[in-house]
């Protein structure tokens, strides 16, 4: 069941390289933080999506089995008053730009807090590992910047000295 996020913020994005956890390489990566005012009717969807798929798999899943949770409930102050959903594949997902051209790593569109489209695939999970319902992260859209989540850790040429040239050496 294909589902599409729209101006989400996007955070902890792992589009490029697959992520990394305790030194094991895991999945490609995303997660979206989709702002509860004015998305009651996208919510209801998906929650809708949910109870369908559940019910076709016959499998009961709680609340925190579930790949989109109440932002409120966790304890990242970026997540309050919205929804998050965190979605991931094995397989790379398309990258696009505003007008569909495709985006590369060196171009560095994607950051933590950047807004975004998303496509993504929702899928039961009923094996030895557990019941759940999680997202596959089909692809994703740079739409605009936004003010980083992650700050600005890149030095300036005005964080050194002008040393002249290299004559005084």
């Amino acid at each position: 069941m294909s589902i599409k996020i729209t101006n989400a913020r996007l955070s902890f994005p792992n589009l490029f390289r697959k992520a990394s956890f305790q030194g094991n390489e895991t999945k490609y990566e995303a997660t979206f933080i989709i702002p509860k005012a004015g998305n009651e009717k996208w919510y209801k969807d998906i929650m809708s999506q949910i109870d369908e798929a559940t019910a076709q798999a016959k499998v009961k899943v709680t609340a925190d089995k579930k790949f989109i949770k109440d932002g409120d409930t966790l304890d990242r102050p970026e997540y309050e008053n919205a929804w998050i959903i965190k979605a991931a594949n094995n397989k790379r997902p398309t990258t696009i730009d505003r007008d569909r051209t495709v985006v590369v790593e060196e171009d560095e569109k994607f950051y933590a807090g950047c807004y975004v489209n998303a496509s993504i695939d929702l899928w039961i999970q009923n094996n030895q590992f557990g019941k759940r319902v999680n997202a596959n992260l089909l692809g994703i859209q740079f739409i605009k910047d936004g003010e980083s989540f992650e700050g600005d850790f890149v030095a300036k040429a005005d964080d050194f000295d002008d040393l002249g040239d290299d004559e005084d050496l």
